[in-house]
This record gives C-alpha cells, sequence and structure tokens, in this order.
C-alpha cells in the first residue's frame, strides 16, 4: 500500500471516528461484563469518554507538542459520579478495548500512525491514574475533614440527626458496643498505622486530634452472628486499647466505659476526658488506665458522671440490698481495713466480716481488701452519704 500523507490519515481518520465509537461500544458490550451491567445513563456516559478518547487522538496525532495533556481532557465528557462509580482497573480495561479496537482499524496502514497510537495509550493510562489519584486525595481530605466533625460531635456531645450518616460516610465497619480512648498526641500522628492496628484487633477506629489530645473512638469490626450471641469477643476493649497504646503520645492514656453504640459515644468520651484531666493525680496509674478507676480522682474534681457513676454503682446497690453490707463496709474502711477492730466495733465474729466482705464484692463488683479499690469505695460513701436528703427537721 502506498505511503499516505499525514494529512491524508489524518482525515482518513476523522472520517472513521464515528465508525471506531460504534466498534468501541460493541467491543465493550462483548468483553467486559461490568458495561452490561451498568444502568443505561452510566453506559451512556462511558461511550461519550470512548468517543472522546477517539477524538482526542486524532488531534494529538495531529501535533503531539501544542496539547501535552490532552490526554487528560478524556474524562471531562465524564460526569463525576461516573469517576465514583468506575474503578480504575475498569478505566484501563476501556482504555484497553479502545486502543485495541483503533490497533485492528489502522493494522494495515501507516506504521507511523500505529507507533502513535502506542505512545497516545501510554499518555492516557498516566492522565486516567492522575484523574483518579487526584480524586482519591480529594476525598481522603474530605473524609479527614468530616472524621474530625464526627470526633468533635461525640466529644462535645452536639448531636443531630446526621451524625448517623455522617459517620456512615466515613465507611464505619464499628458494631455494637462502643469505647473512647484519650492519650497525648504524638509528635507525628500515624493515622495509618493506627487504622491497620484496629484491623489486626478486629476493630475500627474514628480518630480525633484535639491539640495535645488524641482521641480515638473504638467499635469492634466484626458483628457476632445469632450462634454467637452468648460467646464473648474475640477482643476486649482493654485489650483493643493496649494495642493501640504505641500510638500515642508519652503520659496517661485513659479508657471511657462501654456504651451500647456509636452514636451514644459521648458518654465514654466525656468519661474518657474527665480521666485524661486527673490522671496524673495517681502516682502509679497504668496505661491505659480505666476511667471508672479514676471516680476519685474524678469525683473531687467535681466531676459529675463520676458522683453519679460512686452513687449508683456502689452506695445505692449496697443500702438496697442490706444495710449491714453498708455498715459494714463503713466500719471496716474507718478501721483501716482491719478486720479484728472491725469486728469489734460491730460486735461480731472476724469470719463474720470477712463473710460479708466476700458479698459486697459480689454485689458491686469491687474488693474492699484492694487499696486502690478501698478508696474508690470510700469515695462512694462518702459521696453517697452527702447526696442522702436531709431527715426532716424536729419540731
Amino acid at each position: 500500500m502506498a505511503e499516505l500523507t499525514k494529512a491524508q490519515t489524518l482525515q482518513w481518520l476523522r472520517n472513521i471516528s464515528g465508525e471506531l465509537a460504534t466498534a468501541t461500544l460493541k467491543r465493550l458490550d462483548d468483553t467486559l461484563p461490568w458495561y452490561g451491567t451498568m444502568p443505561p445513563s452510566r453506559r451512556s456516559a462511558v461511550g461519550l469518554v470512548a468517543q472522546a478518547g477517539i477524538t482526542s487522538f486524532i488531534s494529538w496525532y495531529d501535533d503531539p507538542t501544542s496539547q501535552p495533556w490532552i490526554a487528560a481532557d478524556v474524562f471531562g465528557a465524564a460526569p463525576r459520579e461516573l469517576l465514583r462509580s468506575v474503578s480504575l482497573q475498569q478505566t484501563l480495561q476501556l482504555i484497553r478495548v479502545v486502543v485495541e479496537v483503533v490497533e485492528d482499524r489502522v493494522r494495515d496502514r501507516d506504521e507511523n500512525l500505529r507507533h502513535g497510537i502506542l505512545l497516545y495509550s501510554r499518555e492516557i493510562a498516566f492522565a486516567a491514574a492522575d484523574v483518579y489519584a487526584r480524586a482519591a486525595e480529594a476525598r481522603g481530605l474530605w473524609d479527614a475533614r468530616l472524621e474530625a466533625l464526627v470526633v468533635d460531635s461525640i466529644l462535645s456531645g452536639e448531636y443531630d440527626n446526621e451524625l448517623p450518616s455522617r459517620i456512615a460516610a466515613l465507611g464505619w465497619n464499628g458494631h455494637g458496643e462502643v469505647c473512647v480512648l484519650v492519650g497525648t498526641t504524638p509528635r507525628i500522628v500515624d493515622v495509618d498505622q493506627i487504622r491497620r492496628t484496629a484491623r489486626h484487633v478486629d476493630a475500627d477506629v474514628l480518630i480525633g486530634v484535639q491539640g495535645n489530645r488524641l482521641v480515638v473512638v473504638i467499635g469492634r469490626a466484626r458483628p457476632r452472628g445469632e450462634d454467637e450471641a452468648a460467646t464473648e469477643p474475640e477482643h476486649t476493649f482493654q485489650q483493643i486499647a493496649e494495642a493501640l497504646e504505641p500510638s500515642f503520645g508519652a503520659g496517661n492514656l485513659v479508657l471511657g466505659p462501654e456504651v451500647p453504640d456509636v452514636v451514644g459515644a459521648g458518654k465514654s468520651a466525656k468519661a474518657a476526658l474527665a480521666g485524661f484531666a486527673v490522671a496524673r493525680s495517681w502516682r502509679n496509674a497504668p496505661r491505659p488506665t480505666l476511667a471508672d478507676d479514676l471516680l476519685p480522682e474524678r469525683a473531687l474534681a467535681g466531676d459529675p458522671i463520676a458522683r453519679g457513676t460512686l452513687i449508683g454503682r456502689i452506695y445505692k446497690p449496697l443500702k438496697a440490698h442490706n444495710p449491714e453490707l453498708l455498715l459494714t463496709l463503713w466500719a471496716y474502711l474507718d478501721n483501716g481495713r482491719s478486720l479484728e477492730a472491725t469486728a469489734r466495733e460491730l460486735f461480731v465474729h472476724p469470719n463474720t466480716v470477712r463473710y460479708r466482705l466476700k458479698r459486697i464484692s459480689e454485689v458491686i463488683g469491687w474488693d474492699a481488701t484492694g487499696a486502690r479499690e478501698a478508696l474508690i469505695l470510700q469515695c462512694a460513701l462518702i459521696v453517697g452519704s452527702i447526696a442522702e436528703p436531709e431527715p426532716p427537721a424536729r419540731r
């Protein structure tokens, strides 16, 4: 076949551009299963991208140096929702089909034309990767802002009807109970490392940086099936917090109590923040520390949640269960945790005191014989008695 001039080749390409677009759509339907399952509007948008690719190639072949980024214009015809519904892999498959159709049609034409197709296909592939990279970067920035907004809402307790949808938009995979972990912000916050660590312990996290505080909302990522409802989760929140501990800066680390779901995480966050504010007053505080283990310090600092917890979980249950248990606990703590001194005050045998202390532990879950737990119980008795209504005055 006689060698054609570039002008003749360009004219021939323009004449067959419609034919190439039609052949491309047919091959897409024949070779790409995902294309056939798309709704008509998306199929039409893909067709526009294919047509734009052919038109762009003709313009690029006319003068490859005049518009070095002309390949990026191919995606200008695509609606924004198409970029969200078609993956990068599918886009590259689309480019491959277009290039194959054009190559088949020009197989017997000028060698320079086939070489141009190879160069152009490389450029448009890089352009596609650039489009998706910029989209991913923009989505990452948007997700970071949205995540910060969600964490701020949880910490402030300012809930609205949009909070669940915002959490869902972040791809939250947590199910059931949630805890909030508060610690110091490290010099460099490695968000990706925190998420990787959370995945290793079957958890999902929302991360927020508030000045010198790093806040992590923790949820278990694997829902328990009906047949697993009675079994314990594989990892406790304490274990998850211990796994995340290296991602925090030096200093205290406080884990709030469990709450039923992420929408109610504000209660756990308030307890964790209150505990974090006073944790330095516990000289040998473990890392992480449970917020409920800091109830005395929180109550002394004026935390109403801590006072309510001490009264509701210790003072009232003991008083309602058996007044003797409450009296025994008062006497035991006032006598320096001495069984003999307590027995003498109550006119009972030391074994009776020992038995009542055991019953106290069974009722409220705290053991009065331990130094730290004794402090918690002493504080509960004090705030509980203060909260008691005053007896009516005698007339």
